[in-house]
């Protein structure tokens, strides 16, 4: 998990890109708009680490030991994750 300060320069980097971009106007609100983001990355992060538990659960379920970073595991793991994302609404497939 990202720390709260580094979420913080996040949003100002993300923010600032965007802008100098054209990619959206200057917000009437820049400090609400820094919000928004922060609560977005905040929550992505922590879908990402509820998928991963997920993914870790279900590798651990197997009756046969799996060695996690061996290559069985790692092409496991992304496949699995790929599918809870997708059961999850966050990806496109």
């Amino acid at each position: 998990m990202l720390s709260d300060e580094k979420i913080t320069h996040l949003s100002h980097v993300l923010l600032r890109g965007l802008e100098d971009r054209g990619l959206i106007k200057k917000p009437a609100d820049p400090a609400a708009a820094r919000k928004t983001i922060k609560r977005v990355i905040a929550g992505e992060l922590k879908a990402g680490e509820a998928i991963d538990a997920a993914v870790r659960k279900k590798l651990e379920s197997y009756s046969r030991k799996i060695i996690e970073g061996s290559p069985e595991w790692e092409v496991l793991y992304r496949k699995f994750y790929q599918e809870e994302e997708l059961k999850r609404g966050r990806s496109e497939g």
